[in-house]
Order: C-alpha cells, then sequence, then structure tokens
C-alpha cells in the first residue's frame, strides 16, 4: 500500500452522541500521523433499519452477517483511488488468524477482496462511504475495528478502542444464512417480538403466563455473548447455529458448568426467587453477568424463556413451546411405566418414570446440512436438565420433522423427545409376592398437545400436528414401528379391556376451594357389575412428583390446602375391580387449581417520555394472612424491571409505581405476587404508546 493519507476518521450508524479518540504515532523522521474515530453527530438510522437492529438498547454498531452495512471514512484530504490503499479490519478472539476467519480485512477494491466483501459507495471531498458485507456464515460475536493505511513508512493502523467495537449477529432475512426463515410474520415474532405468552396449567384446562423476553434490552447482548465466553466454546464455532445452540443448551443451567440458572423443584426457595416469581429474563441475565454466578431459582419455563431471550437475541429465530403431559423416560423406552399397589396406591419406589403436567422447551429455526435433506427447520432444543446427552445435561437441536416420522437416530437427542411426545403409559398391579400384571396400556394420554404463541396475535397455536401423527392411523403406526427398529422398545400387549369405565370429571376449582369429586361407571356389557373401588388424591408438581397424599377411599377432599405446592396440582387415580370378571379398571386426573389474579391499571397518557402511573392491587382470599410477598413489576419498553416486598394490611395490598415509556408501540405491563403461601399469582395491562 502506499498513499499519503495521514489522517483519517470512521463514521459508523449507531446513533449515540459525538465521541472521538486522537492518538498520535512518531517517526524518526518526525513525521506524525493524526489518527481519529468519530461516531455520527447526527444519527444515521439507516444500518439499524436494514438490520432490523433498532430496538437495540446500545452505543455500538449492531448488525447482521450476509448483508451490507455502512461505515464513513474522513481523511485528511480527498481519497485517490488509483493511489491510496487502505483496508477495514475486523478481529475477534485473542489469536486471529485469516485462516480461521477471526482475522478479516475488508479491501474497497473489486480486484483485491477477502471472504467479506467491500466496495466504496461514494466519495465526496475527504469523506468515503465504504460498504462492508460479512460473509453468511462468519462467527458471530463481538469484533474490534480498525483501519490500516499502507504509508512509506509502511502499515499504520488505528489502536484497539472498545468503543468502536461492531457486533455481528446471525441474520435470519439473509438467504445465505443458515438461520433464515423465510416468513415475515414468523421472523417478527420469533425474532424480534420481546413479549411472550408461555402456557402451563393441563391439556384441558390451560393457564397463561406473561414473559419479557428483553432481547433488546441493556447489557442482555454482552450478557448472551458471555455465556458462550464462559463455555469455552472457541470462537472458530461460533458461527454454526447447531454447535452455538447445542452449547447454549447447556449453559443455560448450571449443571456440569456453572451455567446461568439453578434449578429447583423443592418449594424451598429461601435462597433465591421463586420460579414462579421471575417476570422476564433480563433481571437473570444481568445478574449472571454480573456476579458470574449461577442464579437461583429455575423450572422448565424459565430455562425455555432465558434460552428463548438467548437464541433472539443473538438473531436466531426461536419459540417457547409447551407439551402437556410429557413423558420423562429414564431407559429410554417407548412406556412410561406406572407401578400400583394392589389397593390401588401409586408404588413410588417402583414407578421411576414420571409424567410432567407440562413441559416447556424450545424450537430454533436452522438449516441441518449434517442430516438428509428435509430435516431443517424448526429444532427442538431444552435448557432444562432432565437427563444427559454426550455427559452434559443439554438437549439438541433435534430436528421436528425427524421426530415426527421416527427418525430418532439422528443427533441430537431426537430419541428422547420422541419419548416425550410419544409414551405409552402403561400400568401395572403388583401383588404382595412381587408378580406383576399388566392391567391397561394407555397410547394416547402422553404427547396430548403441543402448543406455541400464534405469530402476531396474544393466542396459542396447536402444533401436535408438527410433532405426530393423528392417534391410530396408519402414519402413526409406520413411525412407531421405525422407532422401534432404532431401538426404541414399546408396550406391544393389549390386555383385554374391562367392560367398564371410569370417568373423572373435569373441574374449575380455585385454591382453598372445598369439592366434591364424582366419579361415573359406565357399564358397556348387558350384564350387572359390581366395582371395588379405591381412590387416591395426592398434591403433585407439575412434573408428576407427588408431595403428599391427602385422600384415600372416600370421594369428599377438604383437606389438601395446609400440602399445596406452589403449582397447585391435585392428581386423582383410581383403581377398581370388577367382582364378577377380575378384570382392573383404572383412570387418572390431573386437577390444576386456580389461583387469584393482580389486578394491573396504568393511567395516564401513553406516550414517549411522558410520565404514567402503574398500579396493582390484590386481594387475601383466604382466612390466613400471607407473609413476605413480594411483588414483580416488568414492562417492555416503558418499564425497567422493579420489585417490592410489601406487607398486606388486612385483606389487601396496593402497589403505585411511576414509569415512563421509552418507545412507542403496543406492549403489556405485567406483574407477579409470590410468597412461601402463595405462589404463581399474575396480572398484565395492555399499553399502546403514542410517538
Amino acid at each position: 500500500m502506499i498513499g499519503p493519507l495521514w489522517s483519517f476518521f470512521l463514521r459508523s450508524s449507531t446513533g449515540s452522541n459525538s465521541q472521538s479518540t486522537d492518538f498520535q504515532v512518531k517517526k524518526a523522521t518526525g513525521h506524525v500521523f493524526l489518527f481519529s474515530f468519530v461516531q455520527n453527530e447526527r444519527p444515521d438510522e439507516s444500518n439499524k433499519i436494514e438490520h432490523h437492529t433498532t430496538l437495540y438498547h446500545s452505543d455500538y454498531l449492531i448488525v447482521r452477517r450476509g448483508q451490507e452495512f455502512e461505515i464513513k471514512i474522513t481523511f485528511n484530504r480527498p481519497y485517490k483511488p488509483n493511489e491510496d490503499k487502505f483496508a477495514v479490519e475486523f478481529v475477534i478472539g485473542s489469536s486471529p488468524a485469516i485462516s480461521k476467519g477471526t482475522y478479516v480485512p475488508v479491501f474497497p477494491k473489486k480486484e483485491k477482496q477477502s471472504s467479506w466483501r467491500g466496495r466504496i459507495k461514494e466519495t465526496s471531498d475527504n469523506i468515503v462511504t465504504m460498504g462492508l458485507t460479512p460473509i453468511a456464515d462468519c462467527i458471530v460475536g463481538k469484533y474490534n475495528m480498525y483501519v490500516a493505511v499502507q504509508t512509506p513508512f509502511g502499515t499504520r493502523r488505528t489502536r484497539k478502542d472498545d468503543s468502536r467495537a461492531v457486533y455481528i449477529l446471525f441474520n435470519p432475512w439473509a438467504a445465505d444464512d443458515a438461520v433464515f426463515l423465510d416468513d415475515e410474520k414468523e421472523r417478527q415474532e420469533c425474532v424480534m417480538n420481546e413479549v411472550g405468552i408461555i402456557y402451563h396449567g393441563a391439556y384441558d384446562d390451560i393457564s397463561e403466563r406473561d414473559w419479557n423476553y428483553g432481547q433488546f434490552n441493556f447489557g442482555v447482548l454482552d450478557a448472551c455473548l458471555l455465556v458462550m465466553d464462559r463455555s469455552e466454546m472457541p470462537i472458530t464455532n461460533r458461527g454454526d447455529p447447531i454447535k452455538v445452540t447445542r452449547k447454549a443448551s447447556a449453559m443455560i443451567n448450571s449443571r456440569d458448568d456453572d451455567g446461568v440458572l439453578v434449578g429447583n423443584w423443592s418449594g424451598d426457595y429461601t435462597y433465591g426467587v421463586a420460579p414462579t416469581s421471575w417476570t422476564g429474563s433480563t433481571d437473570i441475565l444481568l445478574t449472571y453477568a454480573s456476579t458470574k454466578m449461577p442464579v437461583c431459582y429455575a423450572q422448565c419455563w424459565v430455562y425455555a424463556a432465558v434460552f428463548n431471550t438467548f437464541l433472539r437475541c443473538l438473531g436466531i429465530p426461536s419459540r417457547v413451546v409447551t407439551n402437556y403431559f410429557s413423558a420423562h423416560d429414564n431407559d429410554g423406552n417407548l412406556r412410561t411405566d406406572i407401578i400400583l399397589d394392589e389397593n390401588g396406591r401409586v408404588d413410588r419406589n417402583r414407578t421411576r418414570d414420571s409424567i410432567w403436567n407440562y413441559h416447556c422447551w424450545n424450537e430454533c429455526y436452522m438449516s441441518r446440512p449434517d442430516l438428509p435433506q428435509g430435516f431443517g427447520g424448526w429444532q427442538v432444543v431444552d435448557a432444562t436438565p432432565q437427563e444427559t446427552s454426550d455427559g452434559m445435561y443439554r438437549c439438541g437441536p433435534a430436528s421436528v420433522q425427524a421426530i415426527k416420522h421416527g427418525d430418532i437416530c439422528y443427533p441430537f437427542d431426537a430419541a428422547f423427545v420422541f419419548a416425550e411426545v410419544n409414551s405409552d403409559v402403561v400400568y401395572y398391579s403388583r401383588k404382595k409376592d412381587g408378580t406383576m400384571q399388566l392391567i391397561k396400556v394407555n397410547r394416547t394420554h402422553v404427547g396430548r398437545m403441543v402448543l406455541t404463541k400464534a405469530a402476531g396475535e396474544v393466542t396459542r397455536r396447536d402444533i401436535t400436528d408438527n410433532y405426530k401423527f393423528s392417534e391410530g392411523t396408519s402414519e402413526e403406526r409406520t413411525v412407531l414401528e421405525k422407532a422401534e427398529e432404532y431401538g426404541c422398545k414399546r408396550e406391544n400387549s393389549n390386555p383385554p379391556l374391562a367392560d367398564v369405565d371410569v370417568i373423572l370429571p373435569t373441574l374449575e376449582i380455585g385454591v382453598g376451594d372445598d369439592f366434591e369429586l364424582n366419579l361415573e361407571f359406565v357399564n358397556r356389557s348387558d350384564q350387572r357389575r359390581t366395582v371395588g373401588t379405591y381412590i387416591s388424591g395426592s398434591v403433585v408438581y407439575y412434573t408428576g412428583v407427588s408431595s403428599h397424599e391427602f385422600l384415600f377411599r372416600t370421594p369428599t377432599s377438604k383437606n389438601y390446602m395446609h400440602h399445596l405446592v406452589e403449582q397447585a396440582n391435585l392428581n386423582f387415580i383410581v383403581t377398581g375391580k370388577i367382582k364378577e370378571t377380575g378384570k382392573i379398571v383404572t383412570s387418572m386426573k390431573v386437577i390444576t387449581l386456580h389461583n387469584p389474579k393482580l389486578l394491573v391499571e396504568v393511567t395516564g397518557n401513553a406516550i414517549v417520555n411522558e410520565e404514567m402511573i402503574a398500579r396493582v392491587e390484590f386481594t387475601n382470599p383466604f382466612t390466613h394472612t400471607l407473609k413476605d410477598v413480594e411483588v414483580r413489576m416488568d414492562g417492555p419498553g416503558v418499564m425497567e424491571h422493579k420489585k417490592r416486598l410489601l406487607i398486606p394490611g388486612g385483606t389487601s395490598l396496593t402497589w403505585t409505581e411511576m414509569f415512563t415509556p421509552q418507545r412507542a408501540g403496543k406492549t403489556r405491563v405485567f406483574a407477579t405476587l409470590d410468597c412461601p403461601g402463595l405462589r404463581q399469582v399474575s396480572g398484565q395491562a395492555s399499553i399502546n404508546v403514542k410517538p
């Protein structure tokens, strides 16, 4: 390179206030070279708009790979294309090298190009506008940017300055990117939407939980990159969404690697935050980034929600999915074995498998060049630590198409997810002499329904058909036979059905309400039948694990309240023996108790930068006093996360908080109430903020 470009300025469209850094390099000849980088005094939003990064709350330039962005370089004299030679350099990692893609020089002329393209778009006096296009599979992360000029005294480049860093993200808008999603409505939902709805409860009594993903909030992008740093993931792997999502599925939980979240299903959250109390991901990720310690506590929807923030923040399309009656199969077969004793109680010591009332995981969108054609698209990834995969607690990415078609031999963990949605529930009766009698096989209980939030709407979308063919169809039989060929064992026996059915009703019950459980027996024979019946009622966690048995034999329940755990599920198992035939009848029903609601009201003019008021009210429906009540409130784009410990006066409490919306658009303010005596209480209010 030659040419007396003694000094220059670099301008990047970050939208920040003007900043500059000057330094001098003196040589023995006495020549002085002055280099100065300046951010735009009048923000040019073109890069942000074109790259869909306007919402990121950051002082840095944030762009997406596979797509051109602009910088402006101001020299101390007009640029001479035929004489002056310079390059813009991008460096990431501790040992940059061209061969690894961690050092990338970008040249302005076509005849000299690296893997990234560069071109001069415009020149005006001393200002050169340059377009730069990162390759569509480049490393995702934070790059340092330099300008190097060849002078008569050798190459001179700017010193490192963190304020000139550039973040490069995955690009679902670029056709050559592995995460390309050719559906704008889905892209807006699965990349840009900050407010989520996570479904829980029971398949016939669905509940909703609002969540602030906050992927654009200040500090969240750096926290997500820190997750990869702390995983010791090689820089060179960070452009591959398969490797990034697999590593992150291990890092979002703290097992093995001091990752982001500590799981806790015990009901004792003394040394942390109850999982039901969180309102969003920002507080969790920023706490992890500042302390470098796992954050307490999480259950499956918290893992899925924080993982969703991580994926959307980096540009990988993702959504939270809920599977109702999700099998946790410990031994790798397609059977969930439930062992009953002679009296009809579940034998907890011998029943190792469990059925979660619901389980949340993530789907992310990407191509799968490591699999045969047709297995790209939505992939299951799960950060909840259930079982190890390749020695670590992680799961996925597993192709949803592979799961649906029974191709469970493909990586990663497709067989485990297949069992979560396809296991048979097999009931055995264990006699006193230890012998086991197969009494019933339920082939439709597990994977009853799979839900996610509908794109662009505040409602749910049933995606069960993405995971499995309809029950009883020839396609379903073919898939299950194929899964067996790959080693998954099913229960192929079909014990004769009893000619009496027992039906448990669907009930809507509030926490603390007394209720009666009415059983319906249907005699399908033309003869009289006598059934000796046992009823077991247990308080269970949503994971299917029993906390306490409060009912046996009698069908009237009034004594469950002081045994409740945070998600208030009651599990009833009815077992009976027909006197005339000796056949066993059995039925199981999970009833989710409904918690009281928070009332959230927002008042004031919903205008950017004008103060508003949020008011939270709660009335205690119980006769006993609630203690150690903590209320949290959150609102994407309008309110930072807030929390307060309140002491209820009498039977009610009120909390008023001032806030100032920072940007226009539709959003929500939502709140949670949490205390040891009552979990999972929430409320929300919608806002449409005007410019």
